[in-house]
């Protein structure tokens, strides 16, 4: 088998380690800088500690909060991974500590689900089976003979593969109408920052919508190729930075820029990093690195056979997962089955209010739920959005009734939802019995159709 042999002589190939050790210095120190960011600022508390009820997803609802003590452990045990992921101290054990402790979290309530939490759980996952730790680190200091100068190459491809997947999927996600010919949701948001010197007076311009919109687009879907083009990378690094800082100015969407930022440097090539580097050995006062002979190969114990199929698996995944979309019917934004995971990043302005009946069919009494008693405010506004949510908020009514004693309550919504500048209106069957309906991975045929876009007001 000539291209089987060919295949993994080209992975396993030696490359610097420089890259994916810069990478691992920066992407744990980030997440050490945002989990106390996250304590400091309360959110522990405020988003898996306070709340009543929680929405795990489909599959995972065995995934239960901690309590008060617990959840301060699970993120204290977290910030201990990004350390040691950071220094490279026990640098298998700290990715899959963190690994482990930040998924968790981000499988307790899909009502905080944003795309770059689910970008750091695959990275984070990813970074448990690349030799990150090869020099620079605490575990090569305290044991000199792992200290290597050289990795195999598949470990920096594999990241740069998912990094890239990252924009351009979420590039393919704009190819959509409201994006591109109504220039949605773009020309709503951008009015609102006017009052920025110099640049806020173009954001009330239609066409800077559309320009946006457009760019936007085209960055997505063809920045991974820029930066990988020797010729091209350092402008293309340079358009990341302005981009990304624009949009943090723009929409204040947390660390996700800033991670991105750091992500791309990992398609600069290896002498950039072994500069970086060595200022900070410089810095720190530690001597130069020992320049190393490159092992014939790297996983003795491992087949090449095995790795390829590893590799080319989780790839595959990753490609097919944002198109799963295309199983279901409808309006993808509408429904929103298939959505998340599928690095789709904000590409709509969807909002709405919902209300809940609860009725004893033994009386005929209709109750009108207060939602605020059951949800938080993050909670009650994506619940009133997203169908899946709606009904899991359903069954936990009916649960909640079965406690007090009425034995099969119905319960039915009445959800009023506005996208991308339509006008409101109503999401699901509003007498339809949600007590009855399961959730699943199949299609929800109870979600009403989107109408034909009607002109939006100019």
């Amino acid at each position: 088998m000539p291209t089987q042999k060919f295949s993994t002589s080209w992975l396993m190939r030696p490359v610097s380690a420089a890259p994916l050790v810069v990478f691992r210095v920066l992407f744990g120190g980030m997440m050490l800088a945002s989990i106390v960011r996250f304590a400091v600022k309360g959110w522990i508390n405020e988003l898996y500690v306070a709340p009543k009820v929680f929405f795990p997803y489909y599959g995972f609802e065995w995934v239960q909060p901690a309590g008060a003590v617990g959840m301060h452990v699970v993120f204290g045990l977290m910030a201990l991974g990004a350390l040691g992921i950071m220094l490279g101290a026990w640098y298998r054990w700290s990715a899959v500590l963190f690994f482990l402790t930040f998924t968790y979290v981000e499988l307790l309530d899909k009502s905080n689900y944003l795309n770059h939490y689910y970008f750091v759980s695959v990275v984070a996952f990813l970074l448990i089976w690349v030799p990150a730790n090869a020099q620079f680190s605490l575990d090569a200091r305290w044991q000199p003979g792992r200290w290597r100068a050289t990795v195999p190459q598949w470990a920096g491809l594999l990241l740069r593969t998912q990094l890239g997947m990252v924009y351009f999927f979420a590039g393919v996600a704009k190819l959509n109408p409201d994006w591109l010919f109504e220039a949605m949701p773009l020309r709503l948001w951008l009015p609102a920052h006017t009052d920025l010197p110099l640049i806020g007076g173009l954001f009330d311009q239609l066409w800077v919508a559309y320009a946006f919109s457009w760019f936007g687009a085209f960055y997505d879907l063809t920045i991974p190729f820029f930066l990988s083009a020797r010729r091209t990378r350092y402008w293309a690094y340079a358009t990341v930075v302005v981009f990304h800082v624009l949009t943090a100015v723009l929409f204040q969407i947390g660390m996700f820029p800033y991670i991105m930022m750091v992500s791309t440097l990992l398609f600069f090539p290896a002498s950039f990093h072994e500069k970086l580097l060595g200022w900070a050995r410089r810095l720190l006062g530690r001597p130069a690195a020992t320049p190393e002979p490159a092992p014939a190969h790297f996983a003795a114990s491992a087949a090449p056979r095995g790795l390829v199929v590893a590799l080319g698996l989780w790839l595959l995944v990753q490609a097919l997962l944002p198109w799963r979309f295309v199983l279901y019917p409808g309006d993808l934004f509408w429904s929103e089955q298939g959505y998340r995971f599928s690095w789709r990043v904000m590409l709509m302005e969807k909002s709405g209010t919902a209300f809940f009946y609860v009725l004893d069919p033994r009386t005929g009494h209709e109750t009108e739920i207060r939602n605020r008693d059951y949800l938080t405010v993050t909670q009650e506004k994506q619940v009133s959005t997203q169908p899946d949510m709606l009904l899991q908020f359903a069954h936990i009514l009916r649960d909640d009734y079965r406690r007090r004693g009425i034995p099969n309550p119905q319960v039915r919504a009445e959800a009023y939802v506005t996208l991308n500048g339509r006008s409101s209106r109503l999401l699901i069957n509003p007498k339809l019995n949600l007590a009855q309906q399961q959730e699943g991975f199949g299609a929800k045929p109870w979600i009403l159709p989107l109408e034909p876009i009607e002109a939006v007001n100019e």
